[in-house]
């Protein structure tokens, strides 16, 4: 996809009105108020993900902030990442590159809505392996919908992050990505099904992974999951990967 086609898309999405959504009880009831994904709800989200790469390892404990305001069809979202590395050359601990974004929902039904998300990394780390040495500018656009009766919820994405600034030595970052996720809800249970096809166009190669994923309700609000990832694709940055989280909302 193009930069003119996917900002095309973008647009196009928020031209669509705000007097689309529905009532206030959409939002309790919809593709994107499920608890994996809540939009609605203040969010902290602790995670912990071990990378296996042909270098070494690269573990990531995040911090996330999804804090929803306004009428709740906006949401900020703060990452903070610590990064641990086992490699041949580095072996130590520091913060990663620190996100910020905004997401909104211009379309929401009770079956399928539309989200747009803009966020910033920074060029923040405190180990230049830990980051980019880029600030990236990343839009996405999401498709959520419900299938077989809401049992199944399909989330697609598409974004494309770009660099504008940072340290002249390092590559620049342009990277598509076209996402596909299906959820499947059972009791207090869930289990997914992702994958994630991204070309790099500086490397001119694609850097693409897949996941399973099994989850559960420990409680009203708060969630437990773990993640098994393999990487695939030319230019795979990582090997495969294992990421267990806890979501608590409120």
């Amino acid at each position: 996809m193009t930069k003119i086609t996917f900002y095309f898309c973008i647009f196009y999405f928020i031209s669509l009105s705000v007097k689309a959504q529905e009532p206030d009880s959409t939002k309790i009831n919809s593709p994107f108020s499920e608890p994996r994904y809540h939009y609605f709800l203040k969010t902290i989200l602790l995670s912990n993900e071990y990378l296996d790469t042909d270098n070494g390892s690269y573990n990531t404990t995040l911090l996330r902030l999804l804090y929803p305001i306004g009428n709740k069809a906006w949401n900020l979202r703060f990452d903070l990442p610590l990064i641990s590395a086992n490699t041949n050359s580095i072996n130590k601990s520091g913060i990663g590159d620190v996100t910020a974004g905004i997401s909104y929902i211009p379309y929401l039904k009770h079956s399928n809505g539309v989200a747009l998300r803009a966020r910033v990394i920074s060029n923040s780390a405190q180990d230049p392996n830990f980051g980019s040495g880029k600030w990236v500018f990343s839009p996405a656009v999401f498709y959520g919908r419900y299938l077989k009766s809401k049992k199944y919820l399909w989330i697609s994405s598409a974004e494309y992050q770009i660099s504008f600034a940072g340290h002249s030595n390092r590559n620049d970052i342009s990277t598509a990505a076209f996402e596909n996720v299906i959820l499947y809800f059972f009791g207090r249970n869930w289990v997914s099904a992702d994958a994630a096809f991204r070309y790099n166009n500086i490397a001119k190669g694609f850097q693409n992974n897949a996941f399973v994923e099994y989850g559960r309700k420990i409680s009203a609000d708060d969630l437990i999951y773990i993640h098994p990832s393999y990487a695939f694709g030319g230019m795979k940055t990582y090997n495969f990967g294992l990421e267990v989280g806890i979501l608590i909302l409120f």
